[in-house]
């Protein structure tokens, strides 16, 4: 049995450092400290960046800067505890160690991208903890004061008209508006303290936590293999041409021109032993013409361009040795994106290629259907399995071929049988 990682759901565990799930009482908590923090911070951190600019002439500006940085550091610990203590995931990123005992140890902290990003954190989370926390009080105020409207009323001078009385409404009614007014502000108050929170959150999990840098850095990886991939996949294609071009029509050439050497020889002398070869000739050319079409389809099948993957698909199990099942769920004339019918193509038909060369099975299934943003491809046969997808194997290059195409492929083919492939290709 061998087996790719296939894309799948989200399966993964709380990260950790993802705080313990939490009531919406931390959420205001962590909103009511976080604007004092986020002021602190911005106060501090412009200063130190001031500073440390005007300074760079001289030999204070990259020590302050390093001190700036350092203080950013410290303000983000803060927020990131602050986070966690409301239930947010907010990780610690790993830090190189601080050496401010040498040169050398003053200057490497200027090149740790996460302290910059720590304060660029600092100076941009003030205004949104200004905007967060005045929403936050207006909420508590709205909802305290009006459910509690009907208390301290009566404490407010009343020196002109009320708003009822303006809007020529019932005086007898103010309390009761005032007091729903309040239990809506109360209402909402849980879903306008999580959504607050959780823009702090992912602000903090963008800068913060790495998480972005870290994503990124993982998707330029997976783009790097992606093409990494395409290009084993075009040289193991080209050289599989190569191949086929020279076992097959390339010394069916060969002995064509020979054959029509010697009869070119004899016509004039003996046309009825040049019959022979030229019969023999036109035979080679035929047999040449069939495996240049056969290479062609193999290249770019004319049928799928003009009529897309379930008729490309249905000719390649008509043309196998081994009877196919063949299910297809697309729309009627749905087209999918050209290199996607393309690498599906190629996966039906050398997965089918290989049943038919070394499975020995009698029967086989190809299904075909799009799910979301993924096209699946599985196709079973009922052969003696051992089928392996590793390199030096046949499937290897449906590997690499679903790979830089940023999908993935799934072979099960345990001893005695039955195998199935499964690949998965984006087309969303």
């Amino acid at each position: 049995m061998t087996s790719t990682t296939l894309p799948r759901g989200d399966l993964r565990s709380p990260a950790p450092g993802a705080g313990p799930e939490r009531s919406w009482w931390w959420d205001s908590a962590y909103l009511l400290a976080a604007f004092p923090l986020a002021v602190t911070s911005f106060s501090v951190l412009v200063t130190g960046v001031a500073a440390s600019a005007g300074l760079l002439v001289t030999l204070l500006g990259v020590p302050l800067g390093v001190l700036t940085l350092l203080a950013a550091r410290w303000f983000a610990v803060a927020q990131r505890w602050g986070l966690r203590a409301a239930g947010h995931d907010a990780p610690e990123p790993p830090y190189a160690p601080l050496r401010l005992g040498t040169l050398r140890g003053w200057v490497e902290p200027l090149r740790e991208g996460q302290l910059w990003r720590d304060l660029l954190h600092g100076l941009v989370s003030s205004p949104l903890a200004t905007v967060t926390w005045s929403v936050l009080v207006t909420w508590w105020a709205g909802a305290l004061g009006g459910l509690t409207y009907p208390l301290w009323v009566w404490a407010v001078p009343q020196d002109g008209e009320t708003l009822f009385e303006l809007l020529g409404l019932p005086t007898a009614l103010e309390q009761v508006a005032y007091v729903l007014l309040g239990a809506l502000f109360a209402v909402s108050l849980p879903v306008v303290s999580r959504g607050l929170a959780t823009a702090h959150a992912a602000l903090g999990r963008t800068l913060l936590t790495g998480q972005g840098a870290a994503e990124l850095q993982r998707r330029l990886r997976q783009v790097s293999a992606s093409r990494d991939s395409a290009v084993q996949a075009e040289a193991s294609a080209m050289r599989r041409l190569e191949r086929d071009l020279h076992d097959g029509p390339q010394q069916r050439l060969v002995r064509l021109t020979m054959d029509l050497s010697a009869a070119q020889r004899r016509l004039e002398s003996d046309p009825e032993t040049a019959k022979p070869l030229v019969a023999e000739a036109l035979a080679q050319t035929r047999e040449a013409l069939g495996e240049l079409r056969a290479l062609s389809r193999g290249i770019a099948p004319p049928i799928l361009t003009d009529r897309g993957l379930p008729a490309a698909l249905a000719a390649v199990a008509s043309r196998c040795t081994v009877p196919v099942d063949l299910d297809v769920r697309l729309a009627e004339g749905e087209r999918l994106p050209a290199h996607v019918e393309s690498g599906a193509y190629f996966v039906v038909t050398e997965a089918l290629t290989n049943v038919a060369k070394h499975s020995g099975a009698t029967a086989a299934r190809v299904r075909v259907d799009r799910s979301g943003g993924w096209l699946r491809i599985v196709v079973e046969d009922d052969g003696h399995g051992g089928a392996h997808a590793a390199k030096g194997h046949g499937l290897a290059g449906l590997v690499e071929r679903t790979a830089a195409l940023e999908g993935g492929l799934d072979v099960d083919s345990p001893p005695g049988g039955p195998t199935v492939l499964r690949a998965v290709l984006p087309c969303g």
